[in-house]
Formats: structure tokens, C-alpha cells, sequence
């Protein structure tokens, strides 16, 4: 055994503890003045930032011909690279119009999509009956915060603020509609600080015309989910069309090959969904321990039950694991954001920024007067909510669409029954009759039932419900009979008719008296949960209808401390954000601002070309004229979410340098904190989409497109 080295253990001592202590000390922590990020509105661009931050200026022109550029699809981000319509966006943002796009004998999420002529260009059919596809382009801004906010005002109790308010954008959204002949919608910016009505003009002819194939688009998989060093070729390309022809675009963002200098000012455009950067920290604290900590229970409970459940039926693993990777992305986004929010750090960060803002309140006494209680108000409504959200959560989960279990949703369907059949007979509906009752229980409560996925869905709802009521509530004593885990499927099963569906029958067959009298656990539960839910429904309502006035007053004090200096939450309307090539630490070491061809056939190789690090043929054996060191993917500090993706990325010329298409996993609790020491969005180059489709895909046309702006002849 070798000899202690005293001196070299107090060093790593000091190494690890000395940062615990100090990260512990949270009363040090300082807000900072861009913890609430960097997606500027169009409304109020960031002209004096931007002069200051990176000595460029930039006048309406500029950002006018940015946000024409722009466009928006369902849940991403697109936008127009030549003067004939052409769209470009992520894979990812396709992949379900690829799978419903292909014609027999096709795969395209496996293959992918080339048109080689315009004729050959494929229409997108309606993504729901009689919703066609769309690409929204922001036309009209117009600030309405003083009639909605004065219209908010003329109520006297918080019910009627609310109801004014809703009528007001109501009455002014349906006005701008029928006067423009621009789909028009109303936001609320700054938490209620302001509002403005935007106007899309919407192109509803959008036609295929490029997509790599989905292990190129997607390499890595789910492990290489919100990584970096990342080698994805994560793009689409779209056409919009009007009268059946390309549309012209004055505004387009032309392609750049010459690559990002250290340094140099890049701007990501697109429409960032959801953050909650500027709420309260009590609404911070309600996120943590009741909203991410459900979700979370859930994610992590049924993607780790789903490894189990492979090794019980190895001839279902491909089926499982693909459910797998369907809830990987989310799964991964909630835990992270839990561990966030957790994080003394980030929460010290968060006090010092809410405490800052009472004290300016506090210190004038004409907004102490007005705004001085908005803090208190939204802890007695978050006080409230911890009261009622878990019960809602523990009578909901049953009827999960994702996550509830269907024995519960047969329940459900039994507990309906009994409207029809306490009917006389002639009153039915012709189904629940006598001559064909049979058939109808027969189809409602069939024979199969996945017991694999079921039964697993079936004891983490029991112990969702748990969670949320306590573990000696009675209906959750009744329903896991006191067992855990796998345990309390096997037990209530036993115990309830629905472990049997001719069970179910025959007692639909006894008539409602029966149902109605069965002490059944499952159809308890379900009965407990038609009497709880609507009242609960309601409570949650007034709730948050109250807490929406005290949000408004919050966004109105940040904008009479702040005015327009810090950008609004996202809200999936068009922001700017600004960023620099940046490289970070990770894993003991650093990742490069750039990758290449090089390291994704490392990765191939490495992982003995197997999925999810295999290749598409086409790729397998490396073609001919690739350049292995054509730069690929690449990180810098723009603030992205969710929405963003198949956003551009420009330099200050306009120019496409690249497209974001995913964040590191240090960006994930980006939703409520921009940290930008390790924050990362991470894109694909435009030099690595043009060189693959010159020498991996023969789509000449599109790349010459791509590189002069306009359809080639």
C-alpha cells in the first residue's frame, strides 16, 4: 500500500470544499443585468447595446429587413435565404411532416427529400383537418399597452379586471383582423409591462424541397442531446408559393461562406417559446417544488420503468426503446431544470435581482403605494395554488393522455355508462339498447390490453398520487393497498374487476345500481375524481386569473424601474439575440467553437458504426469530394429556448453564417436564468449545408440557389 500524501490530499481538499463553502455563501451572489437574457423584441430593438457592447450600429432599415427575413412555422422558427421563397429550418422541425409526407415505397425520414426541378417541389398537406401548413411573416407591430392597461383599470375587484381585460384584447384583435387581412394576435410583454398587437401576413403554400436523411440529421440520437461537440446536419428546406408560384421576397438573408471570426457579433432570429425569467421568486419556488417535481417523478419513473421493461421482453426492445427516445428530450429538459432550480446559486441570483426591484419600489413612495404589496399578493396566490395544484395533479393523472394508465380511462368509461342506463329504455342512444349492448361493452372494454405498459403505467400513477396527497390519504391507501413499485399493480389488480375485462362486462350487464354500489379501487378513484376535479378546476382558475393582475403590475414596475433596457420573457414572438463564437469547459477539458467532418467519423468509427452513431450509406464510406475539414457545427453565447429552433443565424451584414437547432445542457435552465459563463446555442454551419449538398446529395440546384440568392436557371 502506497504512503498517504498528506500535502497532496489537503490540496484536494481545498480544491473541492473551499468552492462548496463559497457557493454556499448565497447572501455574496449578485444579480447581474442580463440574468433575464438577451431576446430583444422588435418593438424595442437593441440599438444603444449593441453601439456599446460591440461598436455597431444599426438603424430601422436594419432590423426591418431582419424581421421581414424572419418567419414563423408551427412551434419553430424559419426564414427566407433567397429572393424565390426558398425557407430554411431544422430537421427536427420536419421530421413529422417527413414520415406523413412519404408515398409508398418511400422513406423519407430515413432517406430524405430532394426536388430535383420546382415541379418535383412536394406541398405540405394540413398538419389538422382544414389547418393548413403555414409560414408566418411579421409585418405589423403596434403598441396597445395604454387601452388594454386602461381598460384593465376601470374594474373595481380583480374578477373584473381580469374579464375587462380579456374583452379588450378581444375587441382589438378581431378589430385588426377584419382591417388589415393580416392574421393578428395580441402579446403581452415585460409580465404585463406592455402589449403589443402583431400582424402576420401567412403563407399557407409551403412545399419540400430539401431534407438530409434522419441519422446524419439527428447523429448521436438522444445521448448526444443538448451536447457539445455535436456533428449534425440538423436542416430542411421549404418553398412558400402564392398563386401557385414562388414568392418573391424583396427580404432575404443571403448565405455566407467565409466563416465567424473570433470576436465577431453573430444574431440568432427566431421565436423563442416560453421563459420565466422575470416571475417572482415565490413562483420560482412553486416551479421547483411542485410543477418540475411532478413532471420530473413522471419523466424519470416511466423512461427508467421502460430499461426495465426490455429486459422483461427483449422481443419488444426496438418498441421500447423507441418510446424511450420520444420521452428522452423532455425527460432530460425537466431534470435538468429541476437541478437548476435547485441550485443555491441560481436561486441567491434570483433573490438579489426580485429584492433590487422591492427596493426601488419601496424607495419611492408613489410606486410603494401603487405596487408595494405585488410581491405579497403572489405569494398568498402561490400559498393558495401548493394547496390545490397537487390535488388536481393526484385527480388528473389517471387521464393523462401520455402518462395515465388506460385501466383508469375504462373506469372512466364504466362510471359513464351509468348516465345511459339509468335511461329508460327508449330514451337511449340506439348502441346502449338491449339488442345491442353486448357489442357496444364488448368494443368499449376489449379483451387486450398491453398489461406490460399498463401495469407499469398503473403503479407510478399510484405513487404520483401519492406524492401528491400523502401516502395515508384514503385513496391512495386504497388504491396501492400499501405495497410499492411494481407491487401495487400486482395487488390492485388482483383486488379490482379490471385485472379482467369480463369481469368489466358483467358487471356493466347488472345495470347502473351496480356500478354505482361497486367498491371497486380503480372505479373509486374515478368516481373521487368526477366529484374533486370541477371545483378544484374552478379554484385554479380564479387563482390564476388573480395572479395574472398581480403579473401585469410586476411587468408594469419592471418597466417604470427599467424601461425597455431588459428584454422581455419569450413568448414565441420574434426576438434578436446577440452572441459570440465561445468555447467552454466541460468534462475536464474544453469544447472547440467549431467541429468538423472529421470528428463525426471519429464518433462512427469509435462507436463501431452503430447506432445512434451510424450512417446513412450515402455517408458510410466517405464521398469522394468531401472536405473533412469543412467546419460543421459550432457553439457561441446566444440566448436561445425552445421555438427557437430553425432559427438563423446572421452576422451583421444579414448574412446566414449558420442554424441553431439545439443548446448545451448548461442551456437548459435558460428558461428561468441566462448564465452566460457556460450557456451555449449550438449550430450548424452554412458552409457544412452547402458542401453536403454539392458532394453528398447531387442537389446542385438548391446550393446554387443557396449561394446566389435566386433560383438558377
Amino acid at each position: 500500500m502506497k504512503k498517504l500524501n498528506f500535502a497532496l490530499l489537503f490540496i484536494i481538499l481545498f480544491a473541492f470544499i473551499l468552492p462548496l463553502q463559497a457557493q454556499l455563501k448565497v447572501d455574496t451572489v449578485k444579480a447581474q443585468k442580463y440574468d433575464n437574457g438577451k431576446m430583444w423584441p422588435f418593438d424595442y430593438p437593441p440599438v444603444e447595446y449593441l453601439k456599446e457592447t460591440y461598436d455597431l450600429k444599426t438603424d430601422e432599415a436594419w432590423y426591418e429587413d431582419v424581421r421581414l427575413s424572419a418567419l414563423r412555422l408551427p412551434g419553430c422558427t424559419s426564414s427566407f435565404v433567397s429572393e424565390d421563397g426558398l425557407m430554411m429550418t431544422n430537421h427536427h422541425c420536419a421530421r413529422g411532416l417527413l414520415e406523413r409526407m412519404s408515398k409508398e415505397g418511400e422513406d423519407l425520414i430515413k432517406d430524405g427529400f430532394y426536388a430535383k426541378t420546382l415541379a418535383d417541389e412536394r406541398k405540405i398537406p394540413e398538419f389538422f383537418p382544414g389547418k393548413p401548413y403555414y409560414a408566418d411573416q411579421l409585418v405589423m407591430i403596434k403598441d396597445v399597452t395604454a387601452e388594454i392597461q386602461t381598460a384593465e383599470n376601470t374594474g373595481t375587484t380583480i374578477a373584473e379586471k381580469a374579464a375587462n381585460k380579456k374583452a379588450k384584447i378581444k375587441e382589438i384583435t378581431e378589430k385588426m383582423n377584419k382591417e388589415t387581412g393580416l392574421v393578428c394576435e395580441l402579446y403581452s410583454l415585460y409580465n404585463g409591462g406592455k402589449f403589443s398587437l402583431y400582424g402576420y401576413k401567412r403563407y399557407t403554400d409551403i412545399r419540400l424541397v430539401f431534407a438530409p436523411d434522419m441519422q446524419i440529421a439527428y447523429f448521436g440520437g438522444d445521448f448526444d442531446n443538448f451536447t457539445y461537440p455535436r456533428y449534425n446536419l440538423d436542416c430542411t428546406f421549404y418553398r412558400a408559393y402564392e398563386n401557385d408560384k414562388p414568392v418573391k421576397s424583396t427580404n432575404y438573408f443571403k448565405f455566407s461562406f467565409d466563416g465567424i471570426k473570433p470576436g465577431e457579433p453573430i444574431f440568432t432570429v427566431g421565436n423563442p417559446g416560453t421563459t420565466n425569467r422575470l416571475k417572482t421568486v415565490a413562483q420560482l419556488e412553486y416551479a421547483r417544488d411542485i410543477a418540475y417535481r411532478n413532471n420530473a417523478f413522471l419523466f424519470d419513473s416511466y423512461y427508467y420503468a421502460l430499461e426495465d421493461l426490455i429486459k422483461e421482453d427483449d422481443s419488444r426492445k426496438k418498441e421500447l426503446e423507441d418510446l424511450r427516445v420520444d420521452l428522452g428530450n423532455s425527460q432530460k429538459v425537466i431534470a435538468t431544470t429541476l437541478k437548476g432550480l435547485k441550485d443555491t446559486y441560481v436561486y441567491a441570483k434570483k433573490m438579489d435581482f426580485q429584492k433590487k426591484l422591492q427596493e426601488a419600489v419601496w424607495n419611492n413612495s408613489e410606486l410603494k403605494e401603487q405596487y408595494g404589496k405585488v410581491w405579497e399578493n403572489i405569494e398568498k396566490t402561490r400559498a393558495e395554488m401548493r394547496k390545490v395544484g397537487p390535488q388536481m395533479a393526484a385527480y388528473s393523472i389517471g387521464f393523462n393522455g401520455l402518462f395515465g394508465s388506460k385501466y383508469f380511462a375504462l373506469a372512466k368509461s364504466l362510471n359513464d355508462l351509468v348516465k345511459e342506463l339509468q335511461k329508460p329504455e327508449d330514451q337511449r342512444e340506439a348502441k346502449f339498447k338491449a339488442a345491442k349492448l353486448d357489442s357496444t361493452l364488448e368494443a368499449m372494454f376489449p379483451d387486450k390490453v398491453d398489461k406490460l405498459l399498463e401495469n407499469t403505467k398503473l403503479w407510478i400513477n399510484v405513487e404520483y398520487m401519492a406524492l401528491n396527497l400523502g401516502k395515508d390519504d384514503p385513496v391512495v391507501k386504497k388504491l396501492s393497498g400499501g405495497k410499492s413499485g411494481k407491487a401495487i399493480a400486482e395487488n390492485l389488480l388482483d383486488e379490482s374487476i379490471f385485472g379482467d375485462m369480463d369481469d368489466v362486462i358483467d358487471l356493466a350487464k347488472e345495470g347502473a345500481d351496480a356500478i354505482l354500489k361497486s367498491e371497486d379501487p380503480i372505479l373509486m378513484y374515478v368516481r373521487e375524481a368526477a366529484k374533486r376535479t370541477t371545483e378544484l378546476q374552478k379554484q385554479v382558475q380564479e387563482i390564476n386569473d388573480t395572479e395574472n393582475i398581480y403579473d401585469d403590475m410586476l411587468g408594469q414596475v419592471i418597466v417604470k424601474i427599467h424601461n425597455t433596457e431588459l428584454p422581455p420573457d419569450a413568448n414565441f414572438t420574434l426576438r434578436l439575440s446577440d452572441g459570440t463564437l465561445k468555447p467552454f469547459e466541460y468534462n475536464g477539458t474544453v469544447a472547440p467553437d467549431f467541429t468538423t467532418f472529421y470528428g463525426m467519423y471519429d464518433r462512427f468509427f469509435s462507436f463501431r458504426k452503430t447506432y445512434p452513431w451510424d450512417l446513412h450509406s450515402r455517408w458510410a464510406k466517405v464521398p469522394s469530394g468531401l472536405d473533412l475539414s469543412t467546419p460543421f457545427n459550432f457553439v457561441s453565447s446566444n440566448d436561445i429556448v425552445g421555438g427557437n429552433s430553425g432559427s438563423p443565424v446572421i452576422n451583421k451584414n444579414a448574412e446566414v453564417v449558420g442554424l441553431a437547432f439545439d443548446g448545451n445542457i448548461d442551456s437548459i435552465i435558460g428558461n428561468y436564468i441566462y448564465i452566460p459563463y457556460n450557456n451555449r446555442m449550438v449550430a450548424v454551419d452554412s458552409r457544412a449545408m452547402v458542401h453536403a449538398m454539392d458532394e453528398v446529395y447531387d442537389a446542385e440546384r438548391i446550393a446554387d440557389e443557396l449561394k446566389s440568392g435566386k433560383i438558377s436557371e
